[in-house]
């Protein structure tokens, strides 16, 4: 496993940031029949705002976007270079989410995922999230997830 840093994405950042994205998601057209919602978002604005985060290794390899919503925090992306998949980063971005949200004073993590994305729902399930309900928001039938944090 990669010794991987993690902090907040800067606007230099943007173009790997977007590169990142385009990787993680574009798997997932064929099998939802449009781009994923994280394909169509704003990350310049969301590096300004201070949502997001990059792992470094020491490259910049993947991007968490974590939001205060409703009390909670909102896992809101979380998407890893094909490079480096398979090798750790996934798992410091989700430690780092528990660690944020828990510093931050946020009692839970909430998240959501396509419903066609089983294998994300299996990865959160087995990292102690737990179903909480599914809704078509925004054109996408999305599930939503929590973990209370201790």
């Amino acid at each position: 496993m990669p010794d991987v840093g993690i902090r907040l994405a800067r606007p230099e950042d943007l173009d790997r940031v977007k590169q990142i994205v385009t990787e993680a998601y574009t798997p997932y057209i064929d099998r939802i029949g449009k781009k994923p919602g994280p394909m169509n978002d704003d990350y310049a604005g969301v590096i300004t705002k201070g949502l997001c985060h990059v792992a470094t290794a020491p490259e910049v390899c993947g991007i968490i976007v974590l939001v205060p919503k409703n009390g909670d925090l909102l896992l809101d992306n979380i998407a890893v270079s094909q490079d480096f998949r398979g090798k750790g980063v996934g798992r410091s971005l989700l430690d780092f989410a528990e660690q944020h949200a828990r510093a931050s004073g946020h009692p839970k993590i909430t998240l959501y995922t396509h419903v066609l994305m089983a294998e994300n729902q299996n990865l959160y399930l087995a990292r102690g999230y737990l179903e909480t309900h599914r809704v078509n928001e925004d054109g996408f039938d999305r599930v939503y997830m929590s973990k209370a944090l201790r």
